[in-house]
C-alpha cells in the first residue's frame, strides 16, 4: 500500500504516473498526496509560489477522492497536484503576471488548459512566480540546488517548484528560452511542444508568433503525460490546429525501431558555452558515437537569433501596448530598455523577419527527413548567481522557439560547482512523440555507454 509506504519514504517524491495509478487503484488518496506536497513546501524557502492556499488545494483533493470512491470516471491526472505559472488565468486564484500592475487581478474565466487539467482530475495546487510580464526582469525565486543561484526565467517558479519536489508537475511558457533554460538550471525535464499543440487561450499574450506553453517534470514519462493532457485543438487560439495530436506517452515508452540519427549544428555562438558545459556536451556526443553527425552552419542559420529578437520585441510592444502606455512608471528599468529597443523596430524590419522565419521553418522540415533529432546545449552552463540580476542567456533556445519545433531538456550533466546542466533535443514539427522516443533511446544509450 502506498499509504503505508509513506512511513518509510516521502510521498512528494512520487512520480505523477505512479501517483495517478495509485490513486485510481485506491492505494493512495489525493488528500494524502497533496498534504505531503504542502508539507514539503513548508514556508516556501525558495520563494517559488506567488499564490498557495492549502485549504483550496485540499478541497480539490477531497473531491477527487470522493469521485473515485463513488466509482465515477477518473482522468489521467486524477488527484495529482499541478502548479501553474502566474500568467495562466484561473477563476478561483489571482493571476498577477509578475507585475504590480496586475496585483489582485481575478480572472472571470479559466484558461483553456486549466479546463483540460480539471477534466483530467488534476488538483490545481497554486500559482508559481514569473518574471515581470514573463520577460526579462527576474523574480525573487532562488534555485533549489543552490539558493545563491537563479532558477532561470521566465518560468522560474514552475521549474523551482518541481525541482524542490513541491509538486510532480508544473506548467510554464516559452517565448525565447523560458522552459528549457530553467529546466536546465534546476536539473529537471522541461518540454516546449510544437507550435499549436497546446492552446494559449487565457494566457498572457506577449508574442503571437513565438509564445508556447510548456511543461516541467522530474522524468520523461511524467512530462509526456502532462503534455498529452494539455494537448487539444482550440479554435480560440489561431496557432492551434484541427488535427490529431501525437501521443507523447506512447512515444516515451516506445523502443526506437532503428537507432536514431541525430544532428549537431556547429553554431558560432557555441563560444558562449562554459568550459564544463562544453566538455559535458562533447562527452555526450562521443558516447553516442556514430549516431551523431556534426554539421557546419551557414551565416543565414546563425542569423536567426536576431530574427527571433526582432519578432519577439516588436510583438511584445504591440501586444502589451495598452499596459505599457498606461503604466510606464510601474515597469522595471530593465523592461523599459527592451521596450525602447522594440519600439524602434520598423514594420518593414518586422515583416522581413517574418519572411525569414517562414524560410527557416521550411528548411527545418526538410532537415528532419534525414535526422530524428537535433542535439544542442540547453544553456550556457550552470545557473548564474542570483546577485547578478540575470536569469541566464537563452541563445541556445531562440531558434527552436522561432521555428516552433518541439524541444526537450534532459538533465544529463553536472558542472564544476556540482550544479545541473541540461542537454537539449529538438524534433520535427508535430513529431513530438518521435522526439520522446528518441529521448528515451538517448537515455538508455548513455546509461549503457
Amino acid at each position: 500500500m502506498v499509504e503505508a509506504a509513506s512511513r518509510t519514504r516521502d510521498l512528494h517524491h512520487l512520480s505523477a504516473v505512479d501517483a495517478a495509478q495509485a490513486i485510481r487503484e485506491g492505494r493512495l488518496s489525493s488528500e494524502t498526496l497533496v498534504q505531503a506536497c504542502l508539507d514539503q513546501i513548508g514556508d516556501d524557502p525558495f520563494k517559488a509560489w506567488v499564490y498557495l492556499n492549502p485549504d483550496i488545494a485540499l478541497v480539490q483533493a477531497r473531491e477527487m477522492d470522493r469521485i473515485r470512491k463513488a466509482g465515477k470516471a477518473t482522468g489521467a491526472l486524477h488527484g495529482v497536484p499541478v502548479a501553474l505559472k502566474d500568467i495562466i488565468d484561473t477563476r478561483f486564484m489571482p493571476t498577477e503576471r509578475g507585475s504590480s500592475i496586475f496585483a489582485d487581478r481575478k480572472p472571470e474565466v479559466d484558461a483553456y488548459i486549466v479546463n483540460r487539467l480539471r477534466e483530467a482530475g488534476a488538483v490545481i495546487m497554486g500559482k508559481t512566480k514569473t518574471t515581470e510580464l514573463a520577460f526579462v526582469h527576474p523574480t525573487d525565486t532562488t534555485n533549489p540546488h543552490d539558493s545563491t543561484r537563479s532558477p532561470g526565467g521566465s518560468s522560474s517558479g514552475s521549474a523551482a517548484a518541481v525541482a524542490a519536489h513541491h509538486v510532480p508537475l508544473a506548467v510554464g511558457s516559452q517565448t525565447g528560452g523560458s522552459v528549457i533554460r530553467p529546466a536546465s538550471y534546476c536539473g529537471i525535464y522541461g518540454f516546449k511542444p510544437s507550435r499549436g499543440i497546446i492552446s494559449r487561450a487565457g494566457v498572457l499574450p506577449t508574442s503571437e508568433t513565438l509564445d508556447h506553453l510548456g511543461t516541467f517534470a522530474r522524468n520523461l514519462e511524467d512530462i509526456a503525460l502532462l503534455t498529452n493532457v494539455l494537448s487539444s485543438y482550440d479554435p480560440a487560439d489561431e496557432s492551434s490546429f484541427a488535427r490529431p495530436r501525437p501521443d507523447l506517452l506512447t512515444g516515451a515508452r516506445a523502443q526506437a525501431p532503428v537507432e536514431p540519427d541525430i544532428a549537431f549544428f556547429e553554431f558560432p555562438f557555441h563560444d558562449r558555452l562554459a568550459a564544463d558545459a562544453r566538455e559535458g556536451l562533447n562527452a555526450v556526443i562521443d558516447a553516442l558515437g556514430p549516431r551523431v553527425t556534426r554539421l557546419p552552419v551557414s551565416d543565414s542559420l546563425s542569423g536567426l537569433i536576431e530574427v527571433h529578437l526582432t519578432i519577439h520585441e516588436y510583438e511584445f510592444c504591440q501586444q502589451m501596448a495598452e499596459t505599457i502606455d498606461g503604466h510606464w512608471e510601474a515597469l522595471s528599468d530593465s523592461l523599459k530598455t527592451v521596450i525602447t529597443r522594440g519600439r524602434a523596430i520598423t514594420r518593414d524590419q518586422y515583416d522581413d523577419a517574418q519572411t525569414v522565419r517562414a524560410t527557416a521553418e521550411e528548411f527545418c522540415a526538410k532537415h528532419f527527413n534525414d535526422f530524428d533529432a537535433i542535439l544542442a546545449p540547453s544553456a550556457t552552463g550552470e545557473a548564474p548567481l542570483f546577485a547578478s540580476g540575470e536569469t541566464g542567456d537563452p541563445v541556445f533556445c531562440r531558434i527552436w522557439s522561432l521555428t516552433g519545433l518541439p524541444a526537450l531538456n534532459i538533465p544529463l550533466l553536472v558542472g564544476e560547482n556540482d550544479l545541473p546542466i541540461g542537454v537539449q533535443l529538438i524534433g520535427g514539427s508535430e513529431e513530438d512523440d518521435r522526439l520522446m522516443r528518441t529521448a528515451a533511446w538517448v537515455q538508455r544509450a548513455l546509461q549503457d555507454a
